[in-house]
C-alpha cells in the first residue's frame, strides 16, 4: 500500500510539475517554525516558550531538515533533530495528502504563510519563517547534516551557537572588501583614462608641433603663392554670396556645409583631416571651426548655428582645453585655427 501511494503521489506531483514559465513551485520549500500545538483534550501549547521552538527547513517538498531553535538578539541555538524523506499531495480544495518516509500526515493550507500538519490526532500550526530562511537556513541546513553524519547513536542532544555578532562583522567584512575592490577598480579606470588622455595630449602636440615646422619650412614661394589663393579665395563672389547670407542669420541646410567644407579643402587641403584628428567633435562644434576657418565673426556664427554668442565663445575656449590639456580663451582657439590646414 505505501508503495502504490509513493507511486501515485509521483505520478500526481510530475503532472502537476509546472507552471506557465515551466518552473515547477513548492508549496513548503523554505523555513517554518512551530507556532501551535493543539490536542484531542482541548489544551494547546504556543510557540516560542521560553524563547524556544522547532524549525523545519523543506527542501523543495521532497526532504525535510528539522531542528529545535533558540533565538535571542546576539545569537541563535540550533538542536538538530534529524531528517526524512516527504511527499505532498495535493486533493484539491486546499486538502492535501502529506506524507514524512510513507507515514501520511494530513495537511490543510491555511493561508500562503501557515499550515497545519495533524498526527496522531494532534494538530501542529507552522508558520513560514522568510527571515529565518533568508539569513540562516544555509547554516542550519549545513548543521543539521554535519551533526546526521557523525558515528553513533543520538543518546544525547548536541546544540550548535549561530552568532549574530559575527554574522554581522562578516557581512560588514564583506562589504568593505566589497568597497575597496570597487574603489580599486574606480582608481585604475581613472588611472588608465588619465594616462591615456596624456598619451593623446603628448600626440597631439607632436602632430602641432610637426605642422607648425612645416609651416614654416614652406620656402617662400610656396607660401606667396598659397597667400594668394586665399585672397582669391575671400575675394571670389562664391565667398562673398556666403557671407552675405550667413549675415542674415539664415540656416544652412546640410548640403550647404558639405559645399563649405569642399570649397575649404580647395584653398587649405590638410584643414578637415588635421581638425578631424585633433579630438572628437560634436556637430556644433564641427560647425564652428569651419565657419571660424573662413573668418565668418562669432556674432554671425552664433546667428547662424541659432545660438548665443557666449555659447559659441565657451565652445572655442573648451575646445582648446579638450586639445591642448589647459586652459586657453576663445581667439587662441580661433589664431590655432587659421594657422593650420594648409
Amino acid at each position: 500500500m505505501k508503495h502504490i501511494l509513493t507511486i501515485l503521489s509521483a505520478c500526481i506531483l510530475l503532472g502537476c510539475a509546472s507552471n506557465e514559465d515551466g518552473e515547477k513551485q513548492y508549496l513548503l520549500q523554505g523555513a517554518w517554525t512551530l507556532q501551535q500545538i493543539d490536542y484531542p483534550t482541548s489544551l494547546s501549547d504556543t510557540f516560542p516558550h521560553n524563547g524556544r521552538t522547532f524549525l523545519r527547513l523543506y527542501d523543495a517538498d521532497s526532504t525535510l531538515y528539522e531542528c529545535g531553535l533558540t533565538q535571542t538578539a546576539s545569537a541563535m541555538i540550533v538542536v538538530p533533530d534529524g531528517k526524512c524523506n516527504v511527499t505532498l499531495i495535493d486533493k484539491g480544495g486546499g486538502e492535501h495528502l502529506y506524507l514524512e518516509d510513507d507515514n501520511p500526515r494530513p495537511l490543510t493550507v491555511k493561508d500562503d504563510t501557515t499550515v497545519v500538519i495533524q498526527q496522531n490526532g494532534v494538530l501542529y500550526t507552522w508558520h513560514r519563517a522568510d527571515n529565518i530562511a533568508k539569513e540562516w537556513s544555509t547554516e542550519i541546513h549545513d548543521i543539521i547534516v554535519a551533526d546526521l553524519q557523525r558515528e553513533g547513536q543520538r543518546s544525547d542532544l548536541r546544540s550548535y551557537v549561530l552568532s549574530a555578532k559575527e554574522r554581522q562583522q562578516a557581512g560588514y567584512i564583506n562589504w568593505l572588501v566589497g568597497m575597496l575592490v570597487g574603489a580599486a577598480v574606480f582608481m585604475s579606470i581613472i588611472i588608465k583614462m588619465y594616462v591615456s588622455k596624456r598619451r593623446l595630449t603628448r600626440r597631439l602636440q607632436q602632430q602641432l608641433h610637426q605642422i607648425q615646422e612645416n609651416h614654416e619650412q614652406r620656402p617662400a614661394p610656396v607660401k606667396q603663392m598659397m597667400e594668394t589663393m586665399e585672397d582669391e579665395f575671400f575675394a571670389s563672389d562664391d565667398y562673398l554670396a556666403l557671407q552675405r547670407r550667413i549675415s542674415t542669420g539664415q540656416r544652412l541646410r546640410e548640403e550647404e556645409w558639405s559645399d563649405i567644407e569642399e570649397q575649404i579643402k580647395k584653398v587649405y587641403p590638410g584643414f578637415s583631416s588635421q581638425l578631424r584628428s585633433l579630438h572628437p567633435m560634436s556637430e556644433l562644434e564641427h560647425q564652428t571651426c569651419l565657419l571660424i576657418k573662413l573668418r565668418i565673426a562669432p556674432s554671425d556664427i552664433a546667428s547662424v548655428l541659432a545660438r548665443d554668442v557666449s555659447t559659441i565663445s565657451t565652445v572655442r575656449s573648451r575646445l582648446y582645453k579638450k586639445v591642448f590639456g589647459q586652459k586657453g580663451g576663445a581667439k587662441e582657439w580661433d589664431e590655432f585655427l587659421l594657422s593650420i590646414g594648409a
